[in-house]
């Protein structure tokens, strides 16, 4: 029913996707540097989320679309970069607010943030469009076949990351009781999400000139 012999080329692809620090890696380091280890445990659930999305959308076909209809992909990804300008701002008041001595701040909404900034990711886009669908093989079944890459796609990325993100919450974890350092941590947090929103923005830009 599937094809077996695709996955170490596709196991290869797959790190050369996630080799490279994208939207996804960065977000993490920022979600580990900014709520700790709880916190990217969530978020990376979310990134999860977002990926079984696309992965069950190219399942169904989304390449179709995307061919079809490439501004709305293009207004997903602008309306995850205002997101992530958003969070950079809730983040910002959470640094200046630790600098006056509280540092037990509680953002939250990890899990939704990290499912957002998934589907707005060009890279995860565009795996699952152009790349994923290549791998079907002399497959039976190309809809069970490109479930199954897009599982492993998914367990990969969950490992990878998410232990990126725990291992920043240990660092967070280490200076969580200096209210400088916390807010050291937030301002990078910022820094990142603001960053990530302009690189989106960018590789829309990028993608329309070339078209």
């Amino acid at each position: 029913m599937v094809d077996l012999t695709v996955l170490p080329s596709y196991i290869a692809v797959i790190l050369l996707f996630l080799g490279p620090p994208g939207p996804d890696m960065a977000y993490m380091l920022a979600v580990g540097l900014e709520g700790g280890r709880r916190a990217a445990l969530k978020a990376i659930l979310g990134i999860g989320t977002g990926m079984s999305v696309y992965a069950a959308a190219a399942v169904a076909g989304i390449g179709r679309i995307a061919d079809s209809y490439p501004l709305v992909f293009d207004t997903v990804r602008i309306l995850g970069a205002v997101y992530l300008l958003w969070v950079a701002y809730g983040t910002l008041r959470n640094a200046r607010r630790a600098l006056h001595g509280n540092s037990d701040i509680e953002t939250g909404r990890w899990y939704v943030r990290g499912m957002l900034v998934s589907l707005t990711n060009p890279k995860i886009i565009l795996f699952f469009i152009a790349i994923l669908p290549q791998f079907i093989g002399s497959a039976d079944n190309p809809e069970v076949q490109m479930a199954m890459l897009g599982a492993i796609d998914i367990l990969m990325e969950i490992i990878l990351y998410g232990g990126i993100g725990v291992l920043a919450g240990f660092f967070q974890a280490r200076v969580v009781g200096s209210t400088k350092a916390t807010a050291v941590l937030n301002y990078i947090a910022c820094a990142v999400y603001v960053v990530l929103a302009v690189t989106i923005c960018g590789e829309i830009v990028a993608t329309r000139t070339v078209a």
